[in-house]
């Protein structure tokens, strides 16, 4: 299984100076493979540390904090020799001991010729944190594009990375995508699903959903052991009216998140604020902010934290918790609701980095997403998960807006290659349109 942030590290250590690596991410999404198993190939020796399967690590950090007390330390505790000018070390969960993100200052500034890498899915809770000493990522759930690595498709990925736009191009990506809203990005669900590509679909589907289910109770479980100040309970209320929310939507666009019936006895955002905001910094929640009237870059200068759309991380753990099965949405193909392709192209989004995510509206017309380009210049991004593609809301924003360019996205094969303006594209190639006319 292949991470594309795999090319990022990759820069880092050809570095002739660097400071540590952090790499941020939910629970299972592959931070420990990514930095053991892809990217510690290219050293002589990984020495990796788990602060949470071996809390005694901790002690290598209780005295000094220098990188050679410490790496002598480790060697003692680990009974494994180290060495800083050929091997990898990798500090695991470090969330789990503040000393070992302290020390990450120290290795920034005493030992930059150092490989040392970070992991961890709690960064965002931290009361303290060494800012600028490090190079911190994000690690998501897999992309569309990972996912088609994993499927070991070659003429698929090849037709993918091409943007073909052909009727036998759309029905195998097409397939495939539906295949993703089932499975999600997590890497345990999307590896299973594709080794037991042998086995009947019943049972791929079952293996598929034990491990989301045994995602979410694992989740549940964190909601109490780092809550903190925060009451678990709240969190855990919030945590599932995401997808109950964005479900209740049928035809129409997503709707901001309610705080009303959420938890018992809070129904206003300054009650539920701190859950949101605990969500969303252990990466298992993901904001949109609606914006009214003429957008504007930046476009966050514009926001209103009270008014705010909330989509999970992963569409596949979306769907499980939602309790949609796969042939529900293998069935619905092309209608399939839109909530779930909204969804999908939040995560393709944050996954380029765009974070936080934006979208219109007024009293008659809604835009799902709206982006700022390089430029400044504000591009709306309409969905539409189905085969009709007529835009009301599109029409109304450009009319009002009069946008350089518009996108729509849908379950068609889109528009030819040579449009220029008004594009239309299907829904799996959102990656490629935002870095044509976004990032590059």
């Amino acid at each position: 299984m292949q991470r594309l942030l795999l090319s990022e590290l990759l820069r880092w250590k050809e570095k002739e100076q660097r400071k540590p690596l952090l790499i941020d991410g939910a629970r299972q999404t592959g931070k420990t493979y990514l930095l053991q198993e892809l990217f510690g190939q290219g050293f002589k020796k990984v020495l990796r540390v788990d602060f949470l399967e071996s809390p005694q690590i901790s002690e290598a950090f209780n005295d000094s904090l220098t990188p050679e007390d410490v790496l002598s330390n480790l060697e003692l505790l680990t009974g494994i020799a180290f060495d800083p000018a050929t091997d990898l070390l990798i500090l695991d969960e470090i969330g789990e001991c503040p000393r070992a993100v302290t020390s990450l200052k120290y290795f920034a500034e005493k030992a930059p010729q150092m490989y040392v890498a970070a992991s961890g899915s709690n960064i965002g809770l931290l009361d303290s944190f060494p800012v600028g000493k490090i190079e911190q990522y994000n690690l998501r759930p897999l992309t569309f594009r990972e996912f088609l690595i994993a499927a070991n498709e070659p003429a698929v990925l090849k037709a993918y990375d091409n943007a073909v736009n052909s009727a036998a191009a759309h029905t195998k990506l097409f397939d495939k995508l539906t295949d993703y809203y089932f499975t999600g990005g997590m890497p345990e669900a999307v590896n299973t699903w594709f080794e037991l590509s042998d086995k009947s679909i019943l049972e791929r589907v079952a293996a598929v959903s034990k491990i989301h289910a045994d995602l979410i109770s694992g989740y549940s479980r964190d909601f109490g052991k780092y809550s903190g100040k925060v009451d678990a309970a709240l969190i855990e209320s919030i945590f599932k009216a995401v997808p109950s929310q964005l479900s209740s939507v049928m035809d129409e666009s997503v709707k901001r998140f309610k705080f009303k019936g959420v938890h018992e006895r809070k129904s206003r955002y300054q009650e539920l604020e701190h859950g949101i905001s605990w969500l969303e910094k252990c990466r298992l929640v993901l904001k949109n902010y609606p914006l009214e009237g003429t957008p504007r870059s930046p476009l966050g200068a514009y926001k209103k934290d009270n008014l705010v759309k909330l989509f999970m991380l992963d569409v596949g753990l979306l769907n499980h918790m939602l309790g949609v099965g796969y042939k529900e949405i293998k069935q619905q193909g092309y209608e399939y609701k839109g909530y779930v392709a909204e969804n999908f192209v939040q995560q393709e989004l944050i996954a380029l980095g765009i974070d936080p995510t934006y979208s219109w509206g007024d009293a008659r017309a809604e835009i799902e997403f709206i982006i700022s380009d390089q430029e400044g210049d504000v591009i709306p991004i309409e969905v539409k998960s189905g085969k009709r593609t007529r835009a009301k809301s599109l029409q109304s924003y450009i009319s009002k807006c009069d946008p350089k360019v518009t996108i729509k996205l849908t379950g068609t094969q889109g528009s030819q290659p040579t449009e220029t303006k008004n594009f239309v594209c299907p829904l799996y190639y959102c990656e490629h349109i935002i870095r044509k006319l976004v990032i590059t």
